[in-house]
């Protein structure tokens, strides 16, 4: 039998990749939720404990990315919602901020696997059926930013 509690297991057996991602998420949410800067997210951080395994590096670029360029990614998705970015719950509204940054600048992790981090995220963090709008929007998303990789994927 395991002394650790669950969330301290759960937090274990994640891909430091996917732990960064969760890390970033929560950044991205707090910076909407209070509009605190990345600077003061990151020190935040800096000091809880329990964080598991995560690719520090990573989880920097992506929120420092998602927030410097967070008005260019609501204008690039804004075509594929079919509402106001202010109307979506804070967590649909962060994951796909983050997957937009993903999928228009990390082109090093294939789009499919930028989808289904956000699709993953959205369920652990989101409302019941959140997800499903998530992968709506990514789905529609990735082939106009990775054309390349769309294009090769069909050769």
């Amino acid at each position: 039998m395991s002394i650790l509690p669950e969330a301290v297991k759960a937090v274990v057996q994640k891909s430091p990749r996917h732990r960064a991602r969760e890390l970033a998420l929560q950044g991205v949410y707090q910076w909407r939720v209070s509009g605190t800067d990345a600077s003061e997210i990151e020190a935040h951080l800096q000091g809880e404990k329990n964080l598991g395994r995560y690719d520090k590096p990573m989880y920097g670029r992506l929120l420092r990315g998602v927030l410097a360029q967070q008005a260019e990614l609501q204008l690039l998705l804004a075509p594929y919602l079919d509402r106001a970015l202010d109307e979506l719950s804070t967590v649909e509204f962060s994951v796909l901020l983050l997957a937009a940054y993903e999928l228009a600048h990390q082109l090093d992790v294939p789009y499919k696997v930028v989808i289904n981090e956000a699709v993953e995220l959205a369920k652990t963090f989101g409302g019941t059926d959140g997800h499903k709008y998530v992968n709506g929007v990514l789905d529609k998303l990735a082939p106009k930013v990775r054309t390349v990789e769309f294009a090769n994927n069909r050769n």
